[in-house]
């Protein structure tokens, strides 16, 4: 990847030959998630690599979406795309085992477990701001277009980003109430 050439249709041209195009979503495609997610995260105003991991942050599944479009040992691939940075953050997203990670996320000294390796590990405060982000722009994309997801998930994703705030942006966090926050 040259620095005068944007990774952003090298991302979409490498996510159309993996299909994800063609693999059903929620609201869709996957593709058109993964779209949402990133113009999300663009109206947060997210870098140019978070945006990009939020583009991609599918392709190595995560624990809640066991799809993958890349199996591990071709993450140079992805990175030739999207360059270093994004890379980590889509690998580091998709190595997360919720059910042990997202308490303890807010806490610094919070265990953030790799479901991949089993490895247990205490990520800086950058990357687990960067991991909040996408995962809130992840889930709300699914909340704002499903009302059937939004009743059965949306208190317990407004208690756990709640908790999460201190991770996030001012305009993330706006956005988690705009969505999320019982309308009265």
């Amino acid at each position: 990847m040259t620095n005068d050439v944007s990774p952003f249709p090298a991302a979409r041209a490498l996510l159309l030959a993996h299909g994800a195009d063609t693999l059903p979503h929620p609201g869709g495609t996957l593709l058109a998630h993964l779209d949402r997610v990133e113009h999300r995260l663009a109206a947060w105003g997210a870098r140019p690599a978070l945006r990009l991991a939020g583009l991609c942050h599918a392709f190595y599944g995560t624990d809640g979406f066991a799809e993958s479009l890349l199996p591990l040992d071709r993450r140079a691939e992805l990175t030739a795309a999207i360059g270093e940075e994004a890379e980590h953050l889509v690998h580091f997203y998709a190595s997360c085992d919720r059910d042990v990670s997202y308490p303890g996320l807010p806490d610094p000294a919070g265990p953030f477990r790799d479901r991949f390796t089993g490895e247990t590990l205490v990520p800086s405060a950058r990357r687990r701001a960067d991991f909040a982000e996408i995962t809130a722009a992840n889930e709300l994309d699914l909340a704002a277009l499903d009302p059937e997801f939004r009743t059965r998930w949306g208190a317990s994703l407004l208690r756990l980003l709640t908790g999460w705030r201190p991770l996030l942006t001012d305009a993330a966090f706006a956005d988690v109430r705009a969505v999320l926050a019982p309308r009265g």
